[in-house]
Formats: structure tokens, C-alpha cells, sequence
């Protein structure tokens, strides 16, 4: 693809993503539901390809985002105040959530998991509330907190070092999104796209050898940004394997 194709392609997703990135006191009206959990956590099974971080981050508060939250991806990891209109049952704050996954029907933009769901309740009223199915909430965007973890990367099962490389990216601070993964290649002094395979899985074939370091497009409060992080893989990088960047996203 020709660079100006993809600057063209990056600046149309920076015009669609604009709107979400303006916050202030300003909820959005939407509706919400929940879906069914064994253990009322998250769905390790997610489109975001979070595994068994996405059932247990935000201690299981989490959900799937509709379309238009889910960015084709890009907004996995990204956080929400969410909270419903039923006065009686619901409380004032709501629930903070991590979407972790692509879901919508009946007008939704949030699919939670039943715990994330019966936080919006007022102490004792979490029945009738689960009851309902379907509620007419409110939202926001608002900063993601992982208590100073940097950026991290983890190195998907499939991959198979040296001719296939799968990161997922995790720890997405802030209120922020990364919009494109690059690999440094020496032997041709410049950078290459990684392919955003589903969710936050971006991989390569045949990546290049030896350490790599890499650069993230990141789209937030602070603007449209490239952000580097050198000798983020050892050579001898390994499926399965979680390394943390020098990127500390806020």
C-alpha cells in the first residue's frame, strides 16, 4: 500500500474518532444489558483477544461495546462510565468498565458481564435490575487506570519465532488508542506495518531478526502521536511470553 494511502486511511480513522475523545461532564444516552457467566466475570473468549486478562481485568467489570465504540479494534482496552436512569434501582455513580470485547443488539452500545451489570445498582435492588434485561443508561470515556503499569506487549501462542510474530497489546492507559503497530527493520532503515489481525492482535510474517523495536500511532487526548519503544523484543522472544515497553501511556 502506498504511503499516502495509508496516510489517507489513518487520518479518516483520527476524523471518526474525534467525537469520542471529547470529555467533559457530558454523558451519552444509550442502553445497556449483560450476558450470561458462570462465575459473573468477563468472557475470556473475547473479540479483543484478551484471553484470561479479559475475564479478570478490572476485576471482571467489563463489556463489549457496540460498533462505534469498538473501532474496528481499536478500541479495546479503552474505559467507561457507565450508569443507568432507573432512579429507584440505580445508584449515582455507575460502574467504571474496560471493554474487552464486540457485542450489540436492541439498540446497545455496552454488553456487560452480570458483575460489571449489577454494579449500577443500589445496595439490595441488584434483582429487580437484573430483571429488567435491558436498561436505558448514560455514558462516558474517561481515563483508564492501571496503576502505573506501562505498556506491555504479549507475544500470542500462534507465533513461532522467527517467522511469525503476534503481539497483543495490553495496559493501553489514559484515554487513549493505539491506531497502528510498526516493526523496525534495519536492513532496510524503515519501518513496517504489523497487520491488525482481530481486537488488539497486530502480527507480521517473517518479522525481522534479532532484537526488534517498535512504534505505536496513538490517538488521544494529546493528539495524534507516534510512540517509540526501542529493543522491545529480545531476539529470542517466545509465544507466550508478556514483556513490558518503556511507554507509560496517561
Amino acid at each position: 500500500m502506498k504511503k499516502s494511502h495509508v496516510l489517507l486511511l489513518l487520518l479518516v480513522q483520527v476524523i471518526v474518532l474525534m467525537p469520542l475523545f471529547c470529555l467533559s461532564d457530558d454523558f451519552v444516552s444509550s442502553r445497556a444489558t449483560y450476558y450470561g457467566s458462570p462465575d459473573c466475570k468477563g468472557n475470556p473468549r473475547g473479540a479483543c483477544g484478551y484471553g484470561e486478562f479479559g475475564r479478570d481485568i478490572n476485576d471482571g467489570e467489563v463489556s463489549g461495546v457496540s460498533s462505534r465504540l469498538w473501532k474496528n479494534g481499536a478500541g479495546c482496552g479503552a474505559c467507561y462510565q457507565v450508569r443507568c436512569k432507573i432512579p429507584p434501582h440505580c445508584n449515582e455513580e455507575g460502574v467504571y468498565v474496560v471493554a474487552t470485547d464486540y457485542g450489540e443488539g436492541d439498540g446497545t452500545d455496552f454488553i456487560f458481564s452480570p458483575k460489571a451489570y449489577g454494579r449500577m445498582a443500589r445496595p439490595g435492588t441488584e434483582f429487580q435490575l437484573y430483571s429488567f434485561g435491558v436498561v436505558d443508561v448514560e455514558y462516558q470515556r474517561v481515563p483508564c487506570r492501571y496503576g502505573g503499569y506501562n505498556l506491555v506487549y504479549k507475544i500470542h501462542e500462534k507465533s513461532y519465532n522467527p517467522h511469525y510474530l503476534a503481539l497483543l497489546i495490553l495496559y493501553v492507559g489514559g484515554v487513549n488508542d493505539i491506531l497502528a503497530v510498526d516493526v523496525w527493520q534495519e536492513d532496510c532503515k524503515e519501518w513496517k506495518r504489523m497487520r491488525r489481525v482481530f481486537g488488539a492482535v497486530h502480527d507480521y510474517q517473517n518479522p525481522p531478526r534479532g532484537t526488534l523495536s517498535l512504534r505505536f500511532l496513538v490517538y488521544g487526548s494529546a493528539g495524534l502521536n507516534w510512540v517509540e519503544s526501542q529493543n522491545a523484543l529480545p531476539a529470542d522472544w517466545t509465544a507466550g511470553a508478556t514483556y513490558s515497553s518503556n511507554i507509560l501511556l496517561t
